[in-house]
């Protein structure tokens, strides 16, 4: 079911016509969320960085990449699934955090492999920093552009706004 919610002042319904929007409470769910199965792909990233700089010769940029790619699968699984309760095109929406990636990864690399390599700073400073701006960099991609048309349509989410809305019902 690809159709997205609008709300009357009567009653919400399902519609085409425009994007579902999250009330407040939803987007602050949605960030904590976003918060907590991040912080569970930063320790599959840190693990997997620790990992490659003890049992490898590599240097930094390559220990990173490895270790991101593995954290982006998770977070990307988990966020689609439960974050934003989507039902969207899996391989659309992977190409779309695939973009993002294209963007991130090259300056998240260079800048970090600098910072590291040249000025000498400690390797998992460099790490969570990156680690950081990342969190808030993608919440707000995979929330605008990746999700933004499709939030609440998976059984998750369309039974949590069925929810909504009947609570919505025994309070009038």
């Amino acid at each position: 079911m690809d159709t997205d919610r609008t709300e009357n002042k009567e009653q919400e319904t399902i519609s085409t016509d425009a994007p579902y929007v999250p009330d407040a409470k939803e987007t602050g769910s949605q960030v904590v969320k976003f918060a907590l199965f991040s912080a569970s792909a930063g320790i599959i990233e840190t693990v997997a960085f620790t990992l490659m700089k003890l049992l490898t010769p590599f240097k930094y940029w390559p220990c990173y990449l490895v270790a991101l790619v593995l954290s982006v699968l998770w977070n990307f699984t988990l966020n689609r699934e439960f974050t934003f309760k989507s039902s969207n095109n899996v391989p659309k929406a992977m190409f779309l955090v695939f973009l993002f990636y294209c963007v991130f990864t090259p300056v998240s690399t260079l800048a970090g492999n600098y910072l590291s390599e040249t000025a000498h700073w400690n390797d998992y400073a460099v790490l969570f920093a990156t680690m950081a701006c990342n969190l808030v960099t993608e919440y707000l991609y995979d929330r605008f552009v990746v999700y933004r048309n499709s939030m609440n349509t998976n059984a998750r989410g369309q039974k949590a706004l069925e929810k909504k809305r009947a609570e919505k019902e025994r309070s009038k």
